[in-house]
C-alpha cells in the first residue's frame, strides 16, 4: 500500500468510503462488509469514511462494529455534520455526540462538515446554529483531530467560504476525476485549495463506476498499454499525479472491486503525458457537452439576467448523467433565476462566439431538472429514515 504524510499521519492513498456498502435483501450485508473492513486494514487500507445519512443512516453502525474489533491505533475514522440536509433545525451537540455513540469511538480522527454548497452555506455560517465554533472546541478538546470540510459549490462559493474559514480547516473533500476536471471545473477548485495550502481528499474518483465501465473501444486502447491495469486503475493513477491529492476515497461494494483497487495501490506507476492525454481525450468523447466557454457575452443582454454559463455547465452534467451537483445548485436558485425562467427571447444567442442555441439548451435543461429527485425531498426521506433508526 502507498501512503501519503499528512502533519504528523501517514495515510494510506486509497480510504474506503461507505456511502455504497454492500447490500442483501434490502439492508447492508454485515458480514460482507465486515470481511471488506478486514481486507482493507489487512492489505495497508488505514482510512475509513462514513457519515451520518449513508446506507439510510446505517452506515455509521455497521462500520462501528466492524472496526471496533480492531484497536483503535489501526485506523483513522471520518465523519460527518449534516449541515447540507435541509432541515428545520441544526444541533451540533445531539449529532455528534451520536455519532460518536454509533461508531462506538471516543473521537474522531477527521471530521467534516457536510457538502459546503450555495444553500448550506448559510446553515453553516448562520451563527445561530454555532456548528463551526463547536467543531472548532471539539477539536481543541481531542474529540476530532483534524477538522475539515467536503464541497460540491461552485468555485465562488467554496472561495467565499475560504476566505471566511480557510484557516480553520485542514482538509478539503471534492469531486476530482479525469472527466470532472473540466466538466465540473474540478481543476479549478484544485487549483484553489492548492493555493490556499489545503490538501485535497477525493471523492467519486471514478465517478460512481462510469470511470471504471468505459465503453468497450476505450477500454481496449487502455488495455493495449496496460494490460495488467484495469479502467479504474488509469483513473486513480491520473489521481496520484496530482500533487496535493493526499487521499482517494472509493466507494468499493464488493470484495473484487477492494482488491482490484489495493491492487492498483500497491505500486506506483504513474501515467505519462501521452497516456493522460488518451483519458482526456476518452473524458471528451463522453461528455458530449455544449462548447460553452464561459465568456459571459451572453449575460450582458439577458433581460432575466440569468447566469448562463453557469446553467450550461449544470446542462453538461445532467447531460452526461443523474448527478447531484448540478441539481443542487439549481435547487439553490430562487425560482426567477432558473432555466425555466428563460423566456426564450434570443437576445443571448446572437451575442454568443459559439453560435449556441442558448434557448433551446434552457428549455432542454428544465426538462431535465424537472425529471430529478428533489435535493429537498431526498432531504425530508432521509430524515424520516434517521427517526426510524432511532426507534
Amino acid at each position: 500500500m502507498q501512503y501519503n504524510d499528512f502533519q504528523d499521519l501517514s495515510l494510506s492513498r486509497l480510504g474506503f468510503g461507505t456511502m455504497r456498502l454492500p447490500t442483501k435483501e434490502g439492508a447492508i450485508d454485515t458480514d460482507l462488509t465486515t470481511q471488506m473492513i478486514d481486507y482493507a486494514l489487512e492489505h495497508g487500507i488505514n482510512y475509513f469514511d462514513t457519515a451520518y445519512p449513508y446506507m439510510g443512516s446505517k452506515s455509521e453502525i455497521v462500520v462501528g462494529q466492524a472496526l471496533a474489533r480492531h484497536p483503535r491505533e489501526k485506523f483513522f475514522l471520518a465523519d460527518k455534520f449534516p449541515g447540507h440536509q435541509i432541515a428545520e433545525t441544526y444541533y451540533p451537540e445531539e449529532i455528534f455526540e451520536e455519532q460518536l455513540q454509533k461508531c462506538k469511538v471516543d473521537y474522531f480522527d477527521f471530521y467534516l462538515l457536510h457538502n459546503i454548497y450555495e444553500n448550506s452555506f448559510f446553515v453553516y455560517t448562520d451563527p445561530q446554529w454555532h456548528i463551526i465554533p463547536y467543531f472548532i472546541e471539539q477539536k481543541k478538546k481531542g474529540r476530532i483531530r483534524h477538522l475539515g470540510f467536503s464541497c460540491h459549490a461552485n468555485i465562488e462559493t467554496l472561495r467565499k467560504f475560504l476566505d471566511l474559514y480557510g484557516d480553520v480547516m485542514e482538509f478539503c473533500q471534492i469531486q476530482l476525476n479525469y472527466l470532472d476536471w473540466t466538466l465540473q471545473k474540478a481543476k479549478a477548485k484544485y487549483d484553489l485549495l492548492t493555493e490556499r495550502g489545503i490538501p485535497v481528499w477525493v471523492m467519486e474518483p471514478v465517478r460512481g463506476g462510469k470511470l471504471a465501465n468505459l465503453p468497450e473501444e476505450d477500454r481496449q486502447r487502455l488495455a493495449a498499454i496496460r494490460p495488467d491495469e484495469s479502467a479504474a486503475a488509469w483513473a486513480f493513477r491520473w489521481l496520484t499525479s496530482l500533487p496535493n491529492v493526499k487521499m482517494i476515497l472509493s466507494g468499493m461494494s464488493n470484495l473484487p472491486q477492494m482488491k482490484d483497487n489495493v491492487k492498483t495501490f500497491s505500486t506506483d506507476k504513474p501515467l505519462n503525458n501521452n497516456e493522460i492525454q488518451m483519458l482526456f481525450d476518452i473524458a471528451e468523447k463522453m461528455k458530449d457537452s455544449v462548447p460553452c466557454t464561459a465568456c459571459r457575452y451572453c449575460c450582458d443582454g439577458c433581460p432575466m439576467q440569468l447566469d448562463i454559463p453557469m446553467l450550461m455547465q449544470s446542462y453538461n452534467d445532467l447531460h452526461f448523467a443523474t448527478s447531484l451537483t448540478p441539481v443542487m445548485q439549481i435547487e439553490a436558485l430562487p425560482e426567477e433565476k432558473r432555466p425555466s425562467a428563460c423566456i426564450a427571447c434570443g437576445a443571448c444567442a446572437s451575442a454568443c462566439p459559439q453560435k449556441i442555441d442558448i434557448p433551446d439548451i434552457m428549455a432542454k435543461l428544465s426538462d431535465l431538472y424537472s425529471k430529478q429527485p428533489s435535493w429537498a425531498s431526498m432531504c425530508k426521506e432521509r430524515a424520516e429514515e434517521a427517526k426510524r433508526a432511532k426507534r
